[in-house]
């Protein structure tokens, strides 16, 4: 049993890794996407301004300035590009699998949930579900089984015997059929056993010690991943309600405005750069919620956040 348990345990940790890097991996297609669909708008902004620079609306240093800020763009999806390639690596590696990077390919739901259950619920599970604690339970009982056996081993007992006989007796000739019983009862003077007994009693007391830390372990790896969790659930809900869509609106507006001459080139780069900013930010939020949220899974030791 507890060699079941600890192969529990270890598929437990091999399983939050083996998330985790498939976690990362939608990460990663989410940045390159973001950084493709960035520069597919730039490049229709670079388009809008040549035809205005043709048409003698802008001078040739605006123009040449869009142009150079392209090459950040460029930068961003070629990065992009590489730690996709390198996630998908890490996630074929715990697979065991050849297959080529290129043909390989993961799909998922990239998104959070904004329920959260109370850290007591969770706390509750995790003592029940843990693998690792069951494990340290287990050993406790089977030291108190150990001590046990060692008192059993250090007990004497009485031996009984019996015997029948179909013979004449030199003294008695005529006792033919004859029973006998004998009892045998050792005196016990040292007690052989007794250091035995003396570690496995200290061996329960040291599993119980070992049981106790498990436990506290339990409650602080669930502690430990529910702060996570919400931490980053408080970050991820203004980005949703709020952030994400002011982010597109001011850019919209200030490109507008720059087409029309109510604002400057910087005006424009710089909410180019803040809507950029921000849709990167909340793409890696939502990665950061999925490898915590694994990590609570881990923590207590069943799925509880899909």
């Amino acid at each position: 049993m507890i060699a079941e348990s600890n192969h529990a345990d270890m598929e437990r940790t091999m399983l939050f890794n083996l998330r985790s890097a498939f976690v990362s991996v939608l990460q990663a297609k989410a940045v390159l996407q973001l950084a493709k669909d960035n520069l597919e708008y730039y490049d229709h902004v670079l388009d809008i301004s040549r035809t205005r620079f043709s048409a003698g609306d802008i001078a040739q240093i605006d123009l040449d300035r869009l142009e150079l800020q392209r090459v950040q763009y460029e930068s961003d999806e070629q990065t992009a590009d590489v730690n996709l390639r390198t996630a998908k690596i890490q996630l074929l590696t715990l697979l065991n699998d050849r297959t080529p990077i290129e043909q390989f390919d993961v799909t998922g739901t990239y998104d959070f949930t904004d329920q959260l259950q109370s850290r007591d619920e969770f706390r509750k599970i995790a003592l029940d579900t843990r693998p690792d604690l069951r494990a340290a339970m287990q050993t406790v009982d089977k030291a108190q089984t150990d001590y046990k056996l060692a008192v059993a081993n250090g007990s004497t007992d009485p031996t009984l015997s019996g015997w029948y006989t179909h013979n004449s007796s030199t003294n008695n000739p005529f006792a033919i059929n004859t029973v006998g019983v004998s009892v045998s009862i050792p005196l016990r003077i040292f007690d052989r056993n007794q250091g035995e007994k003396l570690r496995t009693q200290l061996d329960i007391t040291r599993n119980e010690k070992l049981r106790d830390a498990a436990e506290a372990q339990v409650l602080s790896d669930v502690d430990s991943g529910y702060a996570t969790v919400a931490s980053t659930l408080i970050l991820l809900r203004p980005y949703k309600a709020k952030y994400l869509d002011m982010s597109v609106r001011v850019r919209d507006t200030i490109l507008f405005s720059y087409q029309h001459g109510g604002a400057s080139l910087l005006d424009f780069l710089n909410a180019e750069s803040d809507y950029r900013s921000v849709q990167l930010n909340y793409v890696n939020l939502v990665g950061s919620y999925l490898t915590a949220a694994a990590q609570l899974n881990m923590a207590v030791g069943q799925e509880v956040i899909q």
